[in-house]
């Protein structure tokens, strides 16, 4: 599975955040919003972004499960977690929370996600959630995952997975070449099979749907502009290094790309909610 830096997570955290559909957050906090109470599992939950974003959609007493296979960011996840919170309090394994009104009890569970998942849902959670992983996954992973959400008649929701939609300001000539690598990259094999990249969104959609769930979807596209410099740059700089391994574009293309001073981008993502019907 691809590493991301703690760095990486918390530079893009603000654009998630602001980029998530809000028509899609509004089905996830009317489906439960008669709830008490909701136990959820996050997988690839890196620095607990997820939670953070999330737990305002959903009831007043929560219990999350956050998954990931790098101690290191969990680490994170749990000191980012407290400074968070309006109180904290750490109970054995688990972290407990209060924020806004609702308590959130919260374990750190370190697992290989390409093996474990089938583990990883015994206790049954009421609600199976991540952000910005599912294209790092292939079909055959989402394929199984969506059987088994649906069988024990979960909800599902999976924010900010990559599309394939780009578009650089200013544009130029070289961008189409070296979105088609980067795509290519995006496709190898990142721990769980090759990996189904920019058309994971599209069979989200789908496996819930044949599996019998109830979908919506929405575009979730970072809109980045001058205030998010440091973040174009570090996903130019990111797209170069993808598009040199993956080969195909001369080298004297990449750097001329690189050099290039973008003030605005687009990144496509798409937000999926899927529940029982």
């Amino acid at each position: 599975m691809s590493d991301f830096s703690p760095e990486w997570l918390e530079l893009r955290e603000a654009a998630d955040v602001r980029s998530r559909n809000r028509n899609v957050a509004d089905a996830v906090a009317a489906r439960f919003a008669l709830r008490a109470e909701l136990s959820v599992v996050d997988f690839g939950a890196g620095t607990g972004a997820n939670l953070r974003a999330t737990s305002a959609l959903l009831p007043e007493r929560q219990t999350w499960t956050l998954v990931d296979h790098e101690t290191a960011l969990l680490d994170v996840a749990k000191a980012k977690l407290i400074r968070w919170a309006d109180r904290h309090e750490e109970d054995g394994e688990r972290l407990v929370l209060d924020k806004g009104g609702r308590r959130i009890s919260v374990l750190f569970k370190v697992a290989d996600l390409a093996r474990d998942t089938e583990v990883l849902l015994d206790d049954k959670p009421q609600l199976v959630t991540a952000s910005a992983f599912f294209d790092l996954t292939s079909e055959d992973y989402i394929r199984k995952l969506a059987k088994a959400v649906t069988g024990m008649g979960a909800a599902f929701y999976a924010t900010l997975t990559y599309n394939g939609l780009q578009k650089w300001t200013p544009h130029r000539p070289a961008d189409n070449q070296m979105t088609a690598a980067f795509q290519r990259h995006q496709m190898r094999d990142k721990g769980f099979g090759p990996a189904a990249g920019p058309l994971a969104g599209s069979h989200l959609v789908d496996q819930f749907r044949i599996n019998g769930h109830v979908v919506t979807e929405g575009e979730s596209p970072w809109r980045l502009e001058r205030g998010d410099r440091m973040l174009i740059d570090e996903l130019i700089r990111g797209h170069a290094v993808a598009v040199t391994e993956i080969g195909g574009v001369d080298e004297k293309a990449i750097v001329s790309w690189l050099n290039v001073t973008r003030t605005a981008a687009f990144v496509g993502h798409t937000d999926v909610f899927a529940v029982p019907s």
